[in-house]
């Protein structure tokens, strides 16, 4: 839901100031409140943390789970006033440490999964997508628990994801990021 004052004013030092256990995200300085996702979610987003944390073990890339503050950066933000994309990804897998710091990530994660509630779905397959896209975002997946899809999106050359590949809870998914790397469904959605 956006947040309705200022609306496209809000930027990474405003949301410094917002209560720490309220979850917000802002896009092209819109704010908006997150839900507290369901048990559904959690048990979606644990079982996927598990299977990429497991591989990553003795890798340079990190899994790091919500909340976990991304701030997408066109390259040209100053000062906190100037970056107005700011987003809590349910998973975000970074491979150059570098962009971690004390608050976050400082750019695009190589990969980021996305796992839609009701209340998130337009933003996660609209808003998100096209966020996530113009960042650079390597690889993509949008996990719908009501329906056991998943939708993965693999930045191409052209610097646009390419055509979804979909999943569902009996498949197993190679990871293009990681080739060697196949995460199963099964224990996850069903």
């Amino acid at each position: 839901m956006p947040f309705p004052e200022n609306e496209g004013k809000y930027s990474y030092a405003d949301y410094l100031t917002w209560p720490e256990d309220e979850r917000w995200e802002i896009m092209d300085g819109i704010a908006y409140m997150q839900a507290a996702p369901s048990p559904v979610h959690q048990g979606i987003s644990a079982g996927l943390v598990a299977q990429f944390y497991q591989y990553l073990l003795d890798k340079p890339c990190k899994v790091y789970a919500a909340p976990f503050c991304v701030k997408l950066l066109s390259g040209n933000e100053k000062k906190n006033e100037d970056i107005k994309r700011v987003v809590e990804p349910d998973i975000s897998i970074v491979c150059d440490q570098t962009k971690i710091d004390d608050k976050g990530c400082n750019g695009a994660p190589d990969m980021i999964v996305e796992i839609t509630s009701p209340s998130s779905a337009k933003i996660d397959k609209f808003i998100k997508f096209n966020k996530y896209e113009k960042a650079g975002v390597r690889e993509y997946w949008i996990v719908e628990p009501d329906i056991k899809l998943v939708s993965v999106y693999v930045l191409q050359d052209t610097q646009r994801f390419g055509r979804p590949e979909i999943y569902t809870e009996d498949d197993r998914i190679k990871v293009s990021i990681f080739p060697d790397l196949i995460v199963d469904l099964k224990p996850i959605l069903t």
